[in-house]
């Protein structure tokens, strides 16, 4: 019986002993044969990786030196659209396990990544992040815990999301809030008897405040897909972006890369949301006193750049009762999180053992 083949990257790139592909070994810059151990260095790009300027962008929507047209799939349950290779017959989406079908396949203009941070831990390592997770969860399915035995089921993805980089300048108006303390005079109930005591109580003194703030916002990170479900978590979503590196496919091979789906003008959009945010951050600090409050603030951003960068995670998704469940392991930093099922049997047999013995309790206490 023919078996499905095994989903690995959207590039290939062949050992040059044995022909078998080779594989990005996470935490390197080499490129390694599974069969042959032949290993490959990724040269060092002398360039760096380019900040692009935002507004031609915006007016020709990528269509400039900077893009090129590639192969997608559309995954029909989720909505996340992902690279994939023409010697595939079927494969399955990384998010919800949904099969893939290769004739839905279909030619796409994308913005080509200029950055890329590559994964740190390997598959194996993830995948014991995963199982120490699930083995410490109460009341979860078994089959949950002999999922996580199946490090098939951990799947190297490279995340999309759009960095942005501006100057920053505000004007403001607000107030600020100095607090100072009065002595009040209350009354209470000793032994009986109404008797008046004193206490501190804060008041704020307010005072109006205006002035201008300026600075660099960089690497203003906005999420550049969206699923129905399976969204990365907040607390899997903290990367250094200290470590990108400029944009080498060879970071890409034995792993599945998303495309974008929330287009540069809604993340512009979205960066700009962040950018007012760190605005008022600015105003505040640059007002003083023990709190603050912001009535106008006037903000302008120039000399806007931006980036197309991908970034690592590992997902397990897992089905229970009819409802998927997605688990995110941060492919940098090993950070892992996600939702997980409850086992009702699990619950019910524990409150019923509790009973019991509360009724064993209680009855050899009337005796």
């Amino acid at each position: 019986m023919q078996t499905e083949p095994q989903q690995k990257s959207e590039l290939k790139k062949a050992c040059v002993n044995c022909g078998a592909e080779l594989l990005y070994a996470p935490g390197t810059t080499e490129l390694k044969c599974e069969y042959c151990s032949y290993t490959q260095t990724i040269a060092p790009s002398e360039g760096g990786f380019e900040e692009l300027e935002l507004q031609p962008y915006l007016d020709a929507l990528g269509s400039q030196s900077h893009s090129e047209v590639i192969t997608m799939l559309q995954c029909k349950n989720c909505g996340a659209n992902q690279h994939i290779e023409e010697n595939y017959k079927s494969l399955h989406c990384v998010y919800c396990s949904s099969p893939l079908v290769i004739e839905d396949a279909h030619k796409e203009e994308w913005i080509l990544p200029g950055a890329v941070l590559p994964f740190q831990i390997n598959q194996s390592k993830a995948h014991q992040i995963f199982q120490k997770w699930v083995s410490g969860l109460w009341w979860a399915p078994n089959k949950l815990k002999k999922a996580s035995l199946d490090p098939q089921n951990t799947k190297g993805l490279y995340a999309p999301y759009w960095t942005f980089d501006a100057q920053l300048f505000a004007n403001y108006t607000g107030q600020r809030g100095d607090y100072y303390y009065v002595t009040v005079p209350y009354t209470t109930t000793v032994n009986g008897k109404t008797v008046t005591r004193t206490r501190q109580e804060q008041r704020t003194r307010w005072t109006p405040a205006s002035g201008n703030i300026s600075g660099f916002v960089d690497d203003t990170l906005i999420k550049a897909s969206k699923q129905k479900s399976g969204v990365i978590p907040q607390k899997v979503a903290h990367w250094n972006l200290k470590e990108l590196k400029p944009f080498d496919s060879s970071y890409l091979a034995g792993f599945v890369t998303e495309k974008y789906t929330i287009p540069l003008q809604e993340g512009h959009l979205e960066s700009n949301k962040e950018a007012r945010k760190i605005a008022e951050r600015w105003a505040c600090r640059d007002i003083g006193g023990d709190t603050q409050r912001i009535t106008s603030l006037n903000m302008k951003l120039t000399n806007e750049t931006f980036k197309h960068i991908l970034l690592p995670v590992y997902i397990s998704a897992y089905r229970y009762n009819s409802k998927r469940y997605n688990f995110f392991v941060n492919g940098q930093t090993g950070a892992i999180s996600g939702q997980r099922p409850y086992s009702f049997w699990k619950i019910f047999f524990f409150v019923l053992f509790i009973l019991l013995i509360l009724g064993v309790i209680i009855y050899f206490a009337n005796q």
